[in-house]
């Protein structure tokens, strides 16, 4: 899913190329080296969020659910993408050029595609798993078996797979784009053909079924609310009127505005970091391909930051994995009479004491 900091209006002059070095960017130094320390932190941060996540979900036995099967599983995507994927992007966008030869830019490319877009399908996967779980909670453990989750995992990894390494690989991907490209350069240009399926694929199909799962559950948890008010409502019925109301509209406030805000920012960030991209991904084969490689950059570094931010949204919000995450970079987990059975539910303090008492 990469289009590097090269501008194919300029290819279609191959003298211009003659006359000016691929790889010359002018850059202030200062900016350079501190654009440089970002996108190692963003890296750095991507790698061991999720890999926290992956060893969490691995070690505990209270996190291990159908729910967290998918989001281990998206942790190790984006993980990936930290690895394999960003530290070879970062080059290429702070130089300007690709050192790696013609064919790890394929093979580049096409992980690029395939990470990303797993990361995308788990997404989509985790919000139907939670409309299941929020909106029909009696029929869950059918829908979402052990068996469906393995299934739907597979998916999520194969689908992928196919779209990417094998159009790339064999050239589909470029098929009847007549723009030459320099040598040193990096860029994946697609066919409007493949720009408009591999992006409905990838993208907005996925980004349909989070918003309409996530538009159930909201609807859902609001009408759970407004129940639970009800049935305080009427065990308060032996205090005061005006006080049981207030506190019943006081609840339901507050649930609803919880649950607002869990699923506005998950689905705010996932459309924040990938819409740009995949907008102009379909749009660039249309318009000739004029975009500007810088654009192409910041909308790319968008979409991995999303990566990095995954373990935030589906993990560091979660009272049990936020415990989890301490007990493991504490190395309590490596401590005599310490047991992935521990219950993460507990207070903290609580914790701690029966932690001291084995």
């Amino acid at each position: 899913m990469d289009n590097s900091s090269f501008d194919p209006r300029e290819a279609a002059n191959i003298s211009l190329w003659s006359e000016f070095p691929v790889c010359s960017i002018v850059r202030n130094q200062t900016s350079r080296m501190a654009l440089y320390v970002f996108l190692t932190v963003g890296i750095i941060c991507t790698v061991v969020g999720n890999f926290l996540v992956v060893l969490s979900i691995a070690y505990f036995k209270q996190l291990q659910s159908p729910t967290n099967s998918f989001v281990m599983s998206l942790a190790v995507a984006d993980c990936l993408v930290g690895l394999v994927v960003m530290p070879f992007s970062m080059i290429r966008t702070m130089e300007g050029c690709w050192y790696f030869g013609v064919l790890f830019c394929q093979l580049h490319s096409s992980l690029d595609v395939m990470l990303c877009t797993a990361s995308i399908f788990h997404l989509s996967c985790i919000a139907f798993d939670r409309y299941y779980a929020v909106c029909n909670p009696l029929v869950y453990s059918l829908k979402m078996s052990q068996s469906r989750v393995v299934l739907l995992i597979v998916v999520c990894w194969a689908v992928p797979l196919l779209i990417s390494f094998g159009p790339i690989m064999l050239g589909l991907h470029a098929a009847g784009v007549d723009i030459p490209l320099p040598e040193g350069v990096c860029v994946l240009l697609v066919n409007r053909h493949y720009a408009v399926m591999a992006s409905m694929v990838a993208f907005y199909l996925p980004m349909v079924i989070m918003l309409v799962a996530y538009w159930k559950i909201y609807k859902a948890a609001r009408r759970q609310a407004m129940q639970i008010s009800a049935m305080e409502s009427q065990m308060a019925a032996g205090v005061s009127k005006d006080s049981s109301k207030k506190q019943r509209q006081r609840n339901t406030i507050r649930r609803e505005r919880k649950a607002a805000k869990t699923l506005g920012i998950i689905m705010g960030v996932f459309l924040l970091f990938w819409l740009p991209f995949f907008t102009v991904n379909i749009v660039d084969p249309f318009i000739e391909y004029s975009t500007a490689g810088m654009v192409w950059d910041v909308f790319l570094w968008l979409g991995y930051i999303n990566s990095s931010l995954n373990p935030f949204l589906y993990g560091f919000f979660n009272r049990s994995f936020r415990r989890a995450f301490l007990m493991i970079m504490g190395c309590r987990i490596c401590l005599p009479g310490s047991s992935p059975g521990v219950d993460l539910s507990q207070t903290r303090k609580e914790g701690t004491e029966r932690m001291d008492h084995r």
